[in-house]
């Protein structure tokens, strides 16, 4: 009687080690110390302190080096208003702008502000609120954490583990990560990022 249930035991047991064994790792995009491996463009001065990326006093993107095109990235944000508005986000499959590249990405942005309609978990192309977020989640001078899929031509963003907003478009198949700090008069804060390839 025991063997009968051993077998297909064991089989499930192997079935799901072999899917753990096969699921992509978390790469680390940021070692907590410095901006190794980042290239800041723009005005917006960037520094580390304490393990926190930390971006203000102007407007500009911190760009990560790895060139990706189907992956999830995640991280933990915050945004805190000093005179002014704050406003961020998450910029994926971007590139600096060759005509300009202290201008705005050209990529999709996960939106990162809690001061207007295309809130926090917004999808954005350049200019443009694009996918739309079915709840704001978030607020100025808290922590949270961010999650982006993009897996072809769909686009998924989490916030706080709630997923709120899907989309589909094809215009920028890979890129890099990037980092906004959208203006003078605000800060953005970033620690824990990390992303893995889907493809």
């Amino acid at each position: 009687m025991r063997d009968r249930f051993t077998v297909p035991i064991m089989l499930c047991l192997t079935f799901i080690a072999g899917s753990w064994a096969i699921q992509p790792r978390w790469i680390s995009l940021f070692n907590g110390k410095d901006l190794s491996g980042w290239v800041a463009r723009g005005d917006a001065t960037w520094e580390v302190k304490e393990g926190v990326i930390i971006g203000q006093n102007g407007r500009g993107h911190l760009y990560a080096a790895p060139v990706v095109e189907d992956f999830e990235v995640k991280g933990e944000f915050r945004i805190t208003g000093q005179g002014k508005g704050a406003n961020s986000g998450l910029y994926i499959r971007a590139s600096e702008p060759e005509d300009n590249p202290d201008g705005f990405p050209r990529g999709y942005e996960a939106q990162i502000c809690n001061n207007q309609e295309a809130h926090t978990g917004w999808l954005w192309k350049p200019g443009k609120p694009t996918g739309k977020a079915t709840a704001l989640l978030t607020r100025d001078g808290e922590w949270f954490l961010m999650k982006v899929r993009a897996i072809g031509d769909s686009i998924n963003i989490w916030v706080k583990d709630q997923l709120v907003m899907s989309y589909s478009d094809s215009e920028y198949k890979k890129g890099k990560f990037a980092i906004q700090c959208h203006n003078p008069g605000m800060m953005v804060e970033a620690r824990n990022l990390y992303y893995r390839k889907l493809k």
